[in-house]
């Protein structure tokens, strides 16, 4: 048995499954976790939905921004942007059965792989939060995502306000920074302040921000977090962080890291596999 983290695919499911072949996958055997983005951008955005539905419990999917804005999209709440690809979805039979499938998927999972807390987003933690809490406020999403509540909630998710945590927080506020953090964010400042204008790579943060993962005093620092979201910061390996996203759709690599299996002292064995993603769509 076998265990492997996947970065972004992006409606890339030719990619996918080149990777999957390359891993020799077998959904009898082996666990996926997709750290979110699953669609959108790419050419085949239903077919990546309909391979990983149809592996079920061995594909553990994460929920991105553009997995969101999906959402959005579907209940009205947002116009599609001009480079989106979804109307494959939007338009499709299964279309509905696709959409309900992905609103029941996660937001957050921490796993323990051989000893070691590996804690799995799709784009930031903030530093005020442990990895326990930061499972516990991704359920509070999950759950509004599952429930009748949906398009409400949909219609308060956007917005860079408030841009930092507080447990005074209530209601819609409180849900979108969750959101925020865990599908948008990149940098933020000493005090977890977050800033999302900027998508340049981890050295050229704005003045006055850094890296979410360099945040001074992050409660989930002893520990591994793995997160996509980041195609120009790309591939990176450090104890306590794993970047996956390593620019599929942007023509770049489609990456999994496989997890375990012949860890020795205190470091979790890796092995890193990637193919080539034939798409090369222009960032807008």
């Amino acid at each position: 048995m076998a265990l492997y983290l996947i970065g972004d695919v992006q409606g890339c499911d030719s990619a996918l499954q080149r990777l999957l072949d390359e891993i020799s996958f077998s959904a009898s055997r082996d666990t996926l976790y997709l750290l979110g983005d699953l669609v959108n951008r790419g050419p085949d955005s239903e077919g990546v939905l309909r391979r990983l539905m149809g592996y079920g419990a061995c594909a553990q999917c994460l929920l991105g921004n553009h997995d969101l804005h999906l959402l959005a999209v579907a209940h009205g709440v947002r116009k599609p942007h001009h480079n989106d690809t979804l109307d494959g979805i939007l338009q499709a039979p299964d279309g509905p059965a696709m959409l309900e499938w992905l609103r029941g998927q996660r937001m957050a999972i921490l796993k323990k792989i051989e000893g070691h807390e590996v804690l799995m987003i799709h784009a930031g933690v903030l530093p005020a939060w442990s990895a326990t809490k930061t499972i516990a406020l991704a359920g509070e999403v999950e759950a509004v995502l599952r429930s009748p509540d949906l398009g409400a909630f949909l219609h308060e998710m956007y917005g860079n306000e408030p841009a930092f945590w507080s447990d005074t927080l209530s209601g819609s506020a409180r849900l979108r920074v969750v959101v925020n953090a865990l599908t948008r964010l990149r940098f933020c400042d000493a005090d977890g302040r977050m800033e999302f204008s900027s998508t340049e790579s981890a050295n050229a943060a704005p003045a006055g921000y850094l890296p979410w993962f360099d945040a001074p005093g992050r409660q989930t620092a002893s520990i591994t977090v793995a997160f996509g979201h980041w195609s120009t910061l790309g591939w990176l390996e450090r104890h306590d962080v794993l970047s996956l996203d390593t620019g599929c759709v942007w023509g770049g690599a489609l990456s999994a890291l496989r997890l375990g299996g012949a860890t020795t002292g205190t470091t979790l064995a890796q092995e890193l596999i990637q193919v080539k993603c034939e798409q090369a769509q222009k960032p807008g």
